[in-house]
């Protein structure tokens, strides 16, 4: 597997896009855009990307949320490569596959896992790779410094199975990956996580009385 982060102009409040492909841009091989940004910076990148003879440059795009600055250059792709998109329920309109939690799709030359982490948006998804060691994120907030946050039951569960993976690499939808330490920082979030108390149900019904 090969994980290309295509490069943007910076002029543009942009999440991450992640081109992945197969070690050998072998014919089997799926060429998959993990979220798209916004930057049409990222369409250049893709012409030069080294997708494989007789491919298209992406063939699917799989987006960890619905959020418009991971979202917005779907129109675009899909007029340039006809990819098959893929998101969880309610990501956006017209996803071609509706992801749901424990579904496993190919991406390059890997399985991918998809894990619903509920937390950032209701539906955010991770996607993690077994044999690579290697979660996509998204907007997740996996990594928890302070113990002054409240979580709800939902992210907690999907930080405990996060937790029970072997992760040796995390690529986020903003900034750098991280390679280092990963299964140790997700345990550590876990346990604050765990012993912070859950959101009071009746104040967020009160919250929503006007």
């Amino acid at each position: 597997m090969r994980v290309i982060l295509l490069e943007n102009s910076g002029q543009i409040y942009s999440s991450n896009a992640y081109l992945v492909l197969g070690n050998w841009s072998g014919l089997g091989d799926v060429n998959t855009l993990i979220d798209t940004g916004r930057d049409p910076a990222v369409l250049d990148s893709l012409r030069h990307a080294p997708t494989g003879v007789g491919k298209r440059a992406v063939e699917q795009v799989v987006l960890t949320h619905g959020h418009y600055d991971h979202v917005e250059l779907i129109a675009a792709l899909r007029e340039r490569f006809q990819p098959m998109v893929a998101g969880f329920r309610g990501s956006v309109e017209g996803l071609d596959r509706v992801l749901q939690d424990g579904d496993e799709l190919q991406a390059g030359d890997e399985t991918f896992e998809v894990l619903h982490t509920p937390g950032h948006s209701s539906d955010s998804i991770c996607l993690y790779c077994r044999r690579e060691g290697a979660l996509f994120a998204g907007d997740a907030p996996l990594l928890i410094n302070s113990g002054n946050g409240t979580y709800e039951e939902d992210f907690a569960a999907a930080l405990e199975k996060i937790c029970a993976r072997d992760i040796r690499t995390i690529y986020f939808g903003h900034g750098a990956p991280l390679a280092a330490d990963c299964n140790h920082r997700l345990q550590r979030s876990l346990e604050i996580v765990t012993t912070s108390k859950p959101p009071r149900r009746e104040a967020q019904q009160e919250k929503c009385v006007v």
